[in-house]
């Protein structure tokens, strides 16, 4: 019984140290704005105002970096929804409007998330990542 209990504590110990991301979103506060710093491969471009922003009552709403978008978002456990629901429809320079197009592209396919180091990441259904992130 002695040793079991030994075995059990050591176990809870490493737990304890590691210092791998967090994949569970109990202990993300996602509320508040977060600055999108790459989307797929793509770094974002130098000044782009892209960011998401997270209000209570699951409201939605942020930039793509030339319009402004609202909707909501659904959040159980590490599984994030994005339901983006309507943008403005200003034109920008084509590389804005191409990142634009990228953001768009990518918010809807958002499924789970993963913070670690900083950042937020967001990840697709089949562990892609799409977006990283970080707190403004």
């Amino acid at each position: 019984m002695i040793k079991k209990f030994a075995l059990l504590a050591g176990a809870l110990a490493l737990v304890g140290c590691q210092s791998s991301p967090s994949s569970h979103a109990d202990t993300v506060n996602l509320l508040g704005t977060w600055l999108i710093e790459q989307v797929n491969d793509h770094p974002v471009i130098d000044y782009s105002p892209a960011k998401l922003v997270f209000e209570e009552g699951n409201k939605l709403h942020g930039n793509n970096s030339c319009n402004n978008f609202f909707g909501s978002f659904e959040l159980q456990g590490n599984q994030l929804l994005l339901s983006p629901s309507g943008t403005t429809r200003k034109a920008c320079v084509d590389a804005l409007m191409d990142q634009e197009a990228r953001v768009a592209d990518a918010l809807p396919k958002v499924r789970s998330l993963a913070q670690g180091e900083g950042k937020l990441r967001l990840f697709d259904s089949e562990g892609k990542l799409l977006l990283i992130l970080s707190r403004l």
